[in-house]
């Protein structure tokens, strides 16, 4: 099994209230998990309108498949236009044997 979490920090160039960051990640987070069947939540920032880290975690039977489809979620978050990326982390979780 391999693991592989994305963490990604944004600014949200259009958002003047917590209403309207909503709306903005949740497109995001919701279009994450049906086009590429990954977990998607905001995981910091939630009190600050203007800033948002979402972070999303594909799980596959090869490392190359779970790098695949975080390589399409990353690019589906810079797809939006709203939004500006600060920083992308991945990390593979490791598994003890």
């Amino acid at each position: 099994m391999h693991v592989l979490a994305l963490r990604l920090e944004l600014r949200l160039l259009l958002a003047d209230s917590l209403k309207a960051k909503r709306s903005i990640i949740t497109p995001i987070t919701e279009g994450a998990r049906r086009r590429f069947r990954v977990a998607s939540a905001e995981v910091g920032e939630q009190d600050r309108w203007h800033l948002a880290t979402l972070g999303f975690a594909a799980v596959s039977g090869s490392a190359s498949q779970a790098s695949a489809i975080i390589d399409e979620v990353d690019r589906f978050v810079w797809s939006f236009p709203e939004v500006e990326v600060l920083d992308a982390t991945r990390t593979w979780l490791e598994e003890d044997s």
